[in-house]
């Protein structure tokens, strides 16, 4: 009985390490980028929309797939504890970065190729919800149902049964996404530059604002890599970047905005 109960105690706890940092780190960048959106009103990139009246559907949805995401965390850091998987390599000043680099190159081609499957006719019903939020806000990038979320956070199981990542590598690509989401559907515009733009991979806020409003295009999470690769990049995007480049008001952090990223009473009537 010890031989299980061990182990199982083990992984709860890991599980509810990951599970209470991540979902501080939700609530920590979602009310900090709300702040700085609520200072930087003519940033805002849908200007008709306002996404912010599925705030709380949001949150609580948000609690369910973090939960979700967390359980895949585990799953493969425990698998490397118990063996199971290849012993993970020894994490130096050296390699730290080109593998935290390759980390991220392959969980962004699980997400897009994951994105890809969860668009399709068969799969779509799961991800529906995750676009309701047409005007996504710094609170919707894990609003996403069960299905949705074991999809599109698989790898975080199953990569270290094909590359050995250190355990310090694979939390700190599962932070990195944490705060790159929740930027990524900030709905307000921080980051347009040349480097958002081809031939760099990067991104801007942009990228993922377009995907929630057009639904065609843009599948990807870290960079456009693969949307140019696979020729689902939309054909406008670098345009409107460089538009939202030319236009960007003056980055603001002090002061109050009339247009705050909160719920008012015309953002419950909204469109």
């Amino acid at each position: 009985m010890t031989a299980f109960l061990d182990p199982l105690l083990t992984f709860l706890t890991l599980l509810a390490a990951v599970y209470g940092v991540t979902l501080a780190l939700y609530f920590l960048y979602g009310l900090g980028i709300t702040w700085l959106n609520g200072r930087n009103p003519d940033r805002r990139i849908q200007k008709t929309r306002r996404g912010e009246k599925r705030m709380w559907a949001e949150i609580r949805q948000s609690m369910v797939s973090i939960l979700v995401t967390s359980t895949s965390v585990s799953l493969g850091l425990f698998s490397q504890h118990m063996g199971w998987a290849p012993a993970p390599w020894a994490l130096t000043w050296w390699n730290a970065l080109p593998l935290f680099f390759l980390c991220m190159v392959i969980s962004d081609l699980w997400f897009y190729a994951a994105h890809r499957l969860l668009h399709t006719k068969l799969f779509y019903r799961h991800h529906a919800w995750h676009h309701r939020s047409v005007a996504p806000t710094a609170w919707s990038h894990d609003s996403m149902t069960v299905v949705d979320t074991a999809l599109s956070q698989a790898h975080h199981t199953l990569m270290v049964f094909i590359i050995p990542f250190p355990p310090l590598i694979i939390l700190a690509n599962r932070a990195y996404d944490q705060i790159n989401g929740t930027f990524g559907h900030a709905g307000f515009e921080y980051f347009a530059s040349p480097t958002a733009r081809f031939p760099s991979p990067m991104l801007c806020v942009f990228f993922h604002d377009q995907h929630h409003s057009e639904f065609r295009y843009n599948f990807g999470n870290y960079f456009s890599f693969w949307d140019r690769v696979f020729g689902t990049i939309a054909p406008d995007y670098d345009r409107r970047t460089e538009v939202l480049q030319a236009e960007a008001a003056p980055l603001r952090l002090t002061g109050k905005s009339k247009d705050a990223a909160v719920p008012t009473r015309s953002d419950l009537t909204a469109e």
